[in-house]
């Protein structure tokens, strides 16, 4: 049986940390240090001493237009401010496994393994959806066509019905002067 890990880190907070960028799904050096109970400049360091190991799939730096745009979607401080001075990276999947090997500290492995489990659930979910919505799609396209019938008579119902109607039943032609409460005399 599996070991529990000690230290628990709940799946809803690792998620926060999972930011789509470039169509990839990432995590930010700012938040895997935080997570691993290290500061960022010396999960960037550790990084860099092993550069090799990070390819441009597994890793990459945001350029200023993307890391603007995280600016002001978090709180973070502006440059010159004691804020960072350099754009931050960003670690696919395989880079933030690829970090358990960089890391080797017990921690690092632990929240690793919880990292890589919230990636799979995240993909789970994603399948999900992805197939929800091919249904969804396979039932609009069926039920448009049925619909599309509907839709043509109830065209022709409401076409009939702003057609002026002939007048049915007896009238005569001739029209009677008569006053209100007036018996007609026919």
């Amino acid at each position: 049986m599996a070991k529990q890990t000690d230290i628990i880190i709940p799946a809803e907070r690792i998620q926060q940390c999972i930011y789509l960028i470039r169509k990839q799904k990432v995590m930010l050096d700012k938040d895997l240090a935080a997570l691993y109970g290290v500061p960022t400049k010396r999960l960037n360091e550790q990084v860099q001493r092993n550069i090799a190991r990070f390819p441009s799939d597994f890793m990459f730096q945001l350029n200023n237009d993307e890391t603007e745009v995280l600016r002001s979607q978090s709180a973070t401080s502006k440059k010159g401010r004691g804020g960072r001075r350099y754009n931050p990276y960003a670690f696919t999947e395989q880079g933030v496994a690829m970090l358990s090997s960089v890391l080797r500290s017990k921690r690092a492995v632990e929240v690793n393994i919880a990292i890589m489990r919230t990636f799979v659930k995240l993909r789970e979910i994603l399948a999900d959806n992805a197939l929800l919505r091919r249904k969804i799609e396979s039932m609009e396209r069926k039920y448009d066509e049925k619909f599309q019938q509907v839709f043509e008579v109830l065209k022709y119902m409401i076409a009939e019905e702003t057609k002026p109607k002939q007048p049915f039943g007896f009238h005569s032609k001739k029209k009677k002067n008569r006053k209100k409460g007036e018996k007609w005399n026919g």
